[in-house]
Parts: C-alpha cells; structure tokens; sequence
C-alpha cells in the first residue's frame, strides 16, 4: 500500500509503497478513504512525543473508511461496514473506562503514536468492538475524519466541559479546526461565542459559523479587557482551542466570576508549563479544567445533530488533498496555513 512516512523528526515525510497491516484478533483493517491534516501530528513529526514513538512511522488520526477485514474476536462489525474512530483507543475494562470515560483511559492506545496512523491506503485498529463507530448515511468520508479530532474535542468541551446553556457567553481563543468547531456547536446551542484569532478571513469564517462578536488579537492592546467589555462582565465559560502561554492566559482572564477555563489546545515546548494567574483563579473560584477527545458513546449525539442539520462540520472542511499534498501540508501546520480543516481524501 501507498503511506507518507515520518522517516527523521522535521524531515519532509517519504510517500513509498510499504507492506499492508496486519490484522489484530481485537481489530480490523479499515481502507482509508478520508483522514484529516491536524497539527497534533505535526507535534509528533516534530518529535514532541519521541519518548513515546520509535521511527519511521505512518502519521494520521482522523480517519474514515470501510470495513476490509474484522479480527476473530471482533463483535458488532462486518467487512464493508463505513465507519470512523476517535483518536485514542480505550481499553474498555478498566475503572476509567467502567465509567463511560472511554477518552481519558490510561491504557489508550493513538494511531500515529503507538502504531501506524491513517497517511495510508489501509490501517490496522485494534480494540474494535470497543472504539470503531458505524457511520449514518447522512455523513459522508470526508465530514467524518474531520470530526475525528478537531470536531468531536470541540463537542465535548462546549457541551460536557464548559456546561454551556443558551445565553451564557464563550470565548474561543484559535480559530483553527477546533476552534471554528467551537464556535459552530456552541453557535448551535444559543450560545454567544466570542472569536479571537490573528487572521480577518478566519475571524470572518467564525462569524459566518454564528459568533456574535470577533477580536482580532493583534489589533487590541488588551484581548481580557476587550471581552469583559463586549460580554459586560466577562465570558460565563472561555476555550483556549491553541495552545499557548497567551491564549491560556486570556482565556482564565476573560472570565467572570465562577467562570470555566476549558484548556483543549496542547500545550509542548516552552507553553508546557504556563503561568497561571492563580490569584485571580481563587477570588474568582474559576474553574480550570482540560478537555480531550470524546468517548465513543457520544458519537450519536453528533450524527444527530449532523442529520438535523443543526450543525455541518463539512462546511469546515477548507480543502480535499493528495495524499502528497497532505504530507506536505503537515510540515507547515505551525503556520496555520489557510483556513478550516484539510482532508486527504486521493490516495
């Protein structure tokens, strides 16, 4: 089969015909007809987790496609069967799992960390029975890897994390693939989002998805001070969809009292250890909490709400690329080129 291969840490990646996965007793071999460019492989290709990947390796963790093969003891799928996977792979028995969350289990396994990613024209999923989900007609290839990280991590932070009610005010801080699906979901639920990016035509994108106000954070002496003044009082809950020491900052200091900080974007290099305006945080009782993926068990609330029409993640979709194309575009993805969600889609 056809792969982009991470061969060297900041190299570009080797497109080559490499030998097709084998099948896990627990797995399945899926062909890949969609998988999202998102900058979480872009940290790997950076070598941001080197203590947890062995080279060369298959990046790619969004992803949809059929069924080709079913492992032995797999149950609840069959070949042809169109389906998708959230990024990280639970275990399902353990204590986290036993409590339906399946996106924070310590025994998780990731495409593109631990085992060969979606870059490919095939890819073997172990834990099947556990973390594949059968796809609805209603969502096609291409709108359903867009949901595998950026969509599904966005759900779950504005409707589980940040509680959201209609009415309440939300600041998103990075207006790339997770934000603008922030913006979209939260839009969705009444909420009045608040957009804050560094580009016009992203900022527009945002209040073409629904925000009520932008701020174009190059332009305010004072992003904080910009928001408590557009929401009267401060946002009810703030998102920092980047991962920055600035962005993390303005969100916990946007907030009004008993507000919620919902950190989804990755925090690596010098942003691994941000200073954190803990006093503020103690007189405000501001909520801090961290946002990752979704568990397998929430993927009907969004089909549904993909089938109702009361959100379109396809219309985030910015590009469909070549599988070249797409593993030249990682490389460039600390530059947060153009706008919206790539999708390899031509293999």
């Amino acid at each position: 089969m056809r792969a982009a291969i991470i061969t060297e840490y900041g190299m570009p990646l080797e497109i080559a015909n490499v030998p097709d996965p084998a099948l896990p007793r627990d797995g399945i071999i899926m062909k890949v007809r969609a998988t999202g460019v998102c900058r979480s492989d872009w940290h790997t290709w950076m070598g941001h987790y080197s203590d947890q990947i062995n080279l060369p390796l298959i990046p790619g963790h969004e992803m949809a496609g059929d069924v080709l093969e079913v492992g032995a003891d797999v149950t609840g799928l069959q070949p042809g069967d169109r389906v998708t996977v959230p990024f990280g792979l639970a275990c399902g028995h353990c204590h986290i799992c036993l409590q339906g969350h399946h996106q924070s289990c310590d025994a998780q396994v990731q495409p593109s960390t631990n085992f060969d990613g979606s870059f490919a024209e095939m890819i073997a999923l172990p834990r099947a029975s556990i973390n594949v989900v059968t796809l609805p007609d209603e969502v096609g290839y291409a709108e359903a890897a867009s949901l595998g990280c950026r969509f599904i991590t966005a759900f779950r932070g504005v409707v589980e994390q940040a509680e959201t009610r209609p009415g309440d005010w939300l600041a998103v801080h990075g207006c790339g693939g997770v934000g603008l699906s922030a913006v979209m979901i939260a839009a969705a639920m009444g909420v009045n989002v608040v957009a804050v990016d560094i580009d016009d035509s992203t900022l527009e994108k945002a209040s073409q998805l629904g925000a009520v106000a932008t701020v174009n954070a190059l332009r305010v002496g004072n992003v904080p001070e910009e928001i408590i003044d557009i929401t009267k009082g401060g946002a009810h809950a703030s998102m920092d969809s980047l991962g920055s020491t600035v962005t993390c900052q303005n969100s916990i200091l946007c907030l009004r009292t008993l507000g919620r900080h919902i950190q989804v974007g990755l925090m690596k290099d010098a942003h691994a250890n941000p200073e954190i305006p803990m006093g503020l945080v103690v007189s405000k009782e501001i909520d801090v909490r961290g946002s990752r993926g979704m568990s397998p068990k929430n993927y009907p609330s969004v089909f549904n709400m993909i089938k109702a029409g009361i959100v379109a993640p396809k219309s985030l979709i910015g590009s469909e690329l070549s599988l070249e194309e797409g593993a030249a575009l990682l490389t460039q993805m600390d530059r947060f080129p153009g706008t919206g969600v790539s999708v390899i889609t031509s293999f």
